[in-house]
């Protein structure tokens, strides 16, 4: 049985926000106010086609927006741990979920060589339009009330493990691996032998800290949590389970 790794991509594998690291392709580096407080809570994708767009209006090329993407530095640690993963793939299986979008992600990967670790990347799906301006589309559609309209990371990790079910994988654990509010909602969907592995200082730490005290459903959090702050407390976790 194999082990499955499940990453969130900004503030996890990488040390910022790829959504806000883009403006830096701007010449001034900075977006107008307008257009920053045009932003509704629950609605970051159709927010950043708007930004792109914008960009795009600026005269900056796909090219440009790639020199910068691939500028973003990766959390301390996680080359190593993502290199461990890609040369034990008969053993792990890895994926990302994340509500940042393909572009960016496979940009950032393959600059680093490091695609080959990760097996699927469920984000929102984007790509150049015929002005070279980037588009950005929901994920998919969900009825989930505790995430953004665009993306369920419970129900996308629930459909990918039914389908690896289906195909004849069992996980004999799993790993989630994030920082963020919507890196929450997934974590119901653990097993007692999973660990949930949220950021330090960040918010999903302080979010399985309030559900362990609240008095709520002893079942809803069934997964070991384990706090980290570099790829390598990761890597140390991940290679003790491999050989137990």
């Amino acid at each position: 049985m194999k082990t499955l790794v499940v990453f969130d991509f900004d503030h996890t594998v990488v040390d910022g926000n790829s959504d806000t690291w883009v403006v830096r392709c701007l010449p001034d580096q900075a977006l107008p106010d307008a257009l920053t407080r045009s932003y509704r809570k629950g609605q970051w994708t159709e927010y950043m086609s708007r930004v792109m767009s914008y960009i795009g209006d600026q005269k900056v090329s796909p090219d440009g927006v790639r020199g910068v993407m691939e500028t973003i530095p990766f959390t301390e640690g996680m080359r190593d741990l993502l290199t461990f993963i890609s040369e034990n793939k008969s053993t792990v299986d890895c994926i990302v979920i994340s509500d940042s979008n393909t572009v960016f992600i496979d940009w950032i990967l393959c600059a680093a060589g490091l695609q080959a670790a990760i097996d699927r990347v469920f984000t929102n799906p984007a790509q150049f339009n015929q002005r070279g301006f980037l588009e950005v589309r929901c994920h998919h559609s969900h009825d989930c009330t505790r995430c953004p309209v665009n993306l369920c990371k419970r129900r996308v990790l629930e459909v990918y493990l039914s389908e690896r079910s289906q195909g004849g994988v069992q996980y004999r654990s799993v790993f989630y691996v994030g920082d963020g509010g919507n890196d929450f909602c997934p974590t119901s969907c653990l097993r007692g032998g999973d660990v949930v592995m949220p950021r330090r200082g960040f918010a999903l730490e302080k979010l399985l800290s309030q559900a362990g005290h609240s008095g709520a459903d002893p079942h809803a959090l069934r997964a070991r949590v384990v706090a980290w702050s570099s790829g390598m407390e990761i890597l140390e976790e991940l290679r003790v389970s491999l050989q137990s």
